[in-house]
C-alpha cells in the first residue's frame, strides 16, 4: 500500500458525512507505518473504543469506511476466526465490525458487518510481522501471495456491500 496523508485518509470515507470524516481520529503515526506490508491502514479510535476505520486502495481510488463494533465479553476459551485473514483470536480479538452503508440506505440505518481483528492487522499477521495471541496462525497450503489475495478479496466483498 501506498502512503496515506492526513488530507487522503479524510476524503476517503465513502459512509460518513464530509463533517464526520473531519472529526474523526486520524493516526499521528503515518510516517511510522510499514506501508509495503500493509494491504489496508484499520485503526481503532483512542476517544471511542467501539469505533474502528479502514482506509483500501481498489482500482486506484481510496475507500475509507467507518465501523463500530461491540467489545466482546467471551469466555478464555472462546475463540474467533478474522473472516478477512482468517486469523483466530481468544478473548475479543475478533468483533462483529458493522459499517453504515452509504446513500440513503445508510441514511435509514441500514449496516453490514464482518468479523475482523480488532486491531486491523491482518496485513501484519499474514506476513508474520504480529503474532496474535495464541502464538501462531494455522498453516495452510497457500502461498503468502495467495493469502494476502483471499484478504483483499474479502475485504472488496465486504465493501462491496456498502
Amino acid at each position: 500500500m501506498r502512503a496515506l496523508t492526513e488530507k487522503d485518509i479524510r476524503s476517503s470515507f465513502v459512509n460518513c458525512s464530509k463533517g464526520e470524516a473531519k472529526r474523526l481520529h486520524v493516526p499521528r503515526d503515518l510516517d511510522d507505518r510499514p506501508w509495503d506490508d500493509l494491504d489496508f491502514l484499520g485503526w481503532g479510535d483512542p476517544g471511542a473504543p467501539d469505533r474502528s476505520h479502514l482506509v483500501v486502495e481498489r482500482q486506484d481510488r481510496l475507500v475509507g469506511v467507518a465501523m463500530r463494533f461491540q467489545p466482546a465479553r467471551r469466555g478464555f476459551l472462546h475463540r474467533s476466526m478474522c473472516s478477512l485473514c482468517l486469523t483466530t483470536h481468544p478473548r475479543g480479538g475478533v468483533a462483529l465490525m458493522t459499517a453504515r452503508r452509504s446513500g440513503p440506505a445508510g441514511r435509514e440505518g441500514n449496516s453490514v458487518g464482518a468479523y475482523m481483528c480488532t486491531d486491523l492487522a491482518c496485513s501484519l499477521y499474514l506476513r508474520g510481522l504480529k503474532v496474535p495471541e495464541t502464538g501462531a496462525r494455522f498453516e495452510e497450503s497457500l502461498t503468502l501471495e495467495e493469502q494476502i489475495e483471499r484478504t483483499r478479496s474479502n475485504l472488496f466483498a465486504f465493501i462491496d456491500k456498502l
